[in-house]
């Protein structure tokens, strides 16, 4: 499992005094006003995000216009709508159309390079320290590019991206269940060519239901026999069964989504017990139909029961969200509180898909942030109100 062991995290270090101890992570939460301005200034990480999914809009426009593509409108307003950006959709395959039209102009080099970069500066603009993008290069093809053109383009502008702004940063390669499990193969053996070249994970995402995890276990069977790091889209358009193989099936070291774990309460204790991270994206399972309603929503309760859930954007753009607001929802409208918030953020870097050692660095650095912007804020409330 690519995860570090509680008892293996350091702690926090300077918080002020009159503070109360965070319940697993040896982390000391003040008592202070949680604000979106708070939770952007707070170190985070990002595990399930798409490229193809968080384009600027203004970029697709401008690659649209560069390229000659035709696209559904030439402004943002209708560009935002055509791409449902959102707004809720009738299920996840409706959700999904999106994506042809931000897969049309990204079928050159070029464009590879621009939205990865501009991906990693936007989550880098709201304190995301490290960033795993995932996306099928196999979809990139449309005018002959070849597929290690398309992971060179995306690596480079990860690259730039880093030397600008510092972010740390994974490519996850999605193999496609809509599409022959023979492709997922050769996907797979491109991953594992490209292991520590930047591809750093493995995972099955696109149309759930009639499409089972299990048709591409050969796939990850050549993944674990390389000893690489694999999830999967699984839970959130069918049912626990789909979490279970990708589990059993396919070996995942985390889920994305993982929505409806809760129907089933044995597999919930396995997940719990081995320790599976969950890759729980807020708005994006409220726009798929995942959930009716926010309130309505899992998380809470996975947190409450022990299960490691981290907090991630999904697309972007698609979405129309940031992991600032993915939290803020988290706080407003499921009842988290900062202490709870602080957790979950410590819990995305420990599901990172990074060597051990590594990770433990990056651990060390991330706890003595938070604890310093946590008194920061703190120290503002002080002088906002004086005794």
């Amino acid at each position: 499992m690519a995860s570090i062991r509680d008892d293996e995290i350091p702690s926090a270090t300077g918080i002020p005094s009159g503070v109360r101890p965070a319940r697993t992570e040896g982390l000391e939460v003040p008592t202070i006003e949680v604000s979106e301005e708070l939770l952007k200034a707070l170190p985070k990480a990002d595990l399930h995000c798409h490229l193809d999914g968080s384009l600027r809009l203004r970029t697709i426009l401008e690659l649209a216009q560069k390229q000659k593509v035709k696209l559904p409108t030439d402004d943002e307003e209708g560009l935002a709508k055509a791409l449902h950006m959102g707004e809720v959709c009738k299920s996840l395959d409706d959700y999904l159309v999106a994506f042809d039209i931000t897969l049309s102009v990204l079928q050159t080099a070029e464009s590879l390079y621009r939205a990865a970069h501009e991906l990693a500066v936007d989550a880098s603009s709201e304190n995301v320290r490290y960033l795993e993008v995932r996306y099928s290069p196999a979809l990139h093809q449309q005018k002959g590019l070849k597929m290690t053109t398309v992971i060179d383009s995306v690596l480079e502008g990860l690259r730039t991206a880093k030397r600008e702004t510092g972010i740390k940063y994974g490519v996850i390669v999605c193999g496609i269940r809509h599409i022959n499990p023979q492709s997922s193969v050769r996907l797979a053996e491109l991953s594992v060519a490209y292991k520590n070249r930047g591809v750093i994970g493995f995972d099955l995402a696109g149309a759930e239901v009639n499409f089972p995890a299990k048709d591409h276990k050969d796939a990850f069977q050549l993944i674990l026999k390389n000893n690489v790091n694999c999830t999967a889209h699984a839970g959130e358009a069918f049912g626990p069964e789909s979490i279970a193989q990708a589990i059993h099936y396919l070996g995942a070291h985390r889920i994305g989504h993982g929505t409806r774990l809760r129907e089933d309460g044995d597999l919930l204790n396995y997940v719990n017990d081995h320790r599976i991270p969950l890759e729980v994206c807020l708005s994006s399972n409220l726009q798929t139909g995942a959930v009716q309603g926010l309130a309505t929503h899992p998380l809470k309760f996975y947190f409450d029961y022990g299960l490691r859930v981290t907090i991630n954007t999904d697309n972007r753009l698609i979405t129309d969200t940031t992991l600032t607001k993915e939290l803020w929802l988290a706080y407003t409208e499921l009842g988290l509180s900062l202490e709870d918030l602080t957790t979950i953020i410590v819990s995305g870097f420990k599901s990172a898909f990074l060597p051990f050692r590594e990770k433990q660095d990056m651990l060390k650095q991330v706890n003595q942030e938070i604890a310093e912007v946590l008194e920061s804020f703190q120290r503002r409330l002080s002088v906002a109100r004086p005794a």
